[in-house]
């Protein structure tokens, strides 16, 4: 399990750097254009290590991943548009709700309620400094929260339909198209750059194909549970990201407000899992 462990952990670091460095760019490229750019990076990888099998598949098959594809354009276009207005642990920590709220949907027990009451709190200590958020980063980091909720349930069709990394593959491609043309019309010269092609690729690898792979082999052996606990440290690995690569500071109530998200998700991710024995929570995508 250490051995798991300490992947799920690598996968973490890599997204979050990966993040961390494409906020770097956003001077140089509009964000659109380059969470395309990641898009078509991890689409070419997964597909080349896929190579999925595209015939014989139903019309349902088809709908699901269609669906799927959608959800991850929007989710990461939304995300990178959010962490371009706001601190990216802030962003990452508001996302998180998204996850938090499928852990919990359809429990009435009182111990869940309180979950949500840390969350809502760790919410609410971030918007106290009003100055220091801007609401257009919130609304979209909510939208990304809502995408991420939404992928966390059809990656799970996606999953029973498709096997392997089939289905992701596909998708990862369907979103990379369905975002070409405001890609391209967001910013068409510097997607011309040769040095934001080659950067838009190691952020494809860092924050896709890397922490992808890492966490598919770390789930053969690691607990549903476990691993829920673990993906609950994004906020803060995103937090130090964004402190060691950008320099993006946070204030002591920011942290606290972290802190609170963090243990929400990560106590309503151990109760909820080890209670009922499932399976809800995927790889994340931002």
């Amino acid at each position: 399990m250490t051995r798991a462990v300490w992947l799920v952990l690598a996968g973490i670091a890599s997204v979050q750097l990966g993040a961390a460095v494409a906020k770097d760019l956003f001077d140089r490229v509009d964000p659109t254009a380059l969470v395309w750019l990641r898009l078509v990076a991890s689409a070419v990888l997964l597909l080349a290590l896929a190579r999925p099998r595209l015939r014989g598949r139903s019309r349902g098959d088809w709908q699901v991943v269609a669906g799927f594809a959608l959800t991850l354009a929007v989710m990461n276009w939304a995300f990178y548009q959010s962490f371009a207005r706001l601190p990216l642990g802030v962003a990452v920590t508001i996302e998180l709700i998204g996850p938090l709220a499928v852990a919990l949907a359809g429990s009435r027990r009182v111990r869940d309620l309180l979950w949500v009451l840390l969350a809502g709190i760790g919410v609410t200590a971030l918007g106290w400094e009003r100055t220091a958020l801007d609401p257009v980063g919130v609304a979209y980091a909510v939208l990304a929260g809502t995408g991420w909720a939404c992928y966390i349930l059809l990656s799970a069709q996606t999953g029973r339909r498709w096997p392997g990394l089939d289905g992701l593959s596909v998708a990862s491609a369907g979103g990379a198209l369905m975002l070409a043309p405001f890609a391209l019309a967001a910013d068409l010269h510097g997607l011309l750059d040769p040095q934001v092609l080659a950067l838009g690729a190691l952020i494809g690898l860092l924050s896709s194909v890397i922490p992808y792979s890492f966490e598919l082999i770390a789930l053969r052996s690691l607990r549903p549970s476990v691993f829920g606990i673990l993906m609950s440290v994004e906020p803060a690995a995103a937090a130090l990201a964004a402190l060691l690569v950008l320099g993006e500071s946070l204030s002591v109530l920011q942290w606290t407000a972290i802190g609170c998200v963090v243990a929400a998700s990560a106590g309503a991710t151990l109760f909820t899992q080890t209670s009922h024995d499932r399976d809800t929570t995927v790889l994340p995508a931002a």
